[in-house]
């Protein structure tokens, strides 16, 4: 079996290859870390706005049992029935 060495040059493009795909791995990484912390971070503001809908709801349906149909004003605070 014959053996032949590279040339300087072509040694350095397959050194310079690695180390830019070992780079990129390294990038990708850290991509899917940060996507994964953003993904959490939606499911707890989903889990938030949920939460707020909910009570939304809940007032609504207390003030409209307490004074009926109508409408607040939040400036002022008056209720204006239907």
């Amino acid at each position: 079996m014959e053996k032949k060495v590279l040339t300087q040059e072509e040694l350095q493009e397959i050194k310079s290859i690695q180390t830019e795909n070992a780079s990129l791995v390294s990038q990708f990484g850290e991509l899917e870390i940060v996507t994964q912390n953003l993904s959490l971070r939606k499911e707890e503001l989903i889990k938030k706005f949920k939460e707020l809908k909910n009570r939304e709801v809940k007032i609504g349906q207390t003030l409209q049992e307490k004074y009926g149909d109508g409408n607040i004003d939040i400036e002022t605070g008056e209720f204006v029935s239907n």
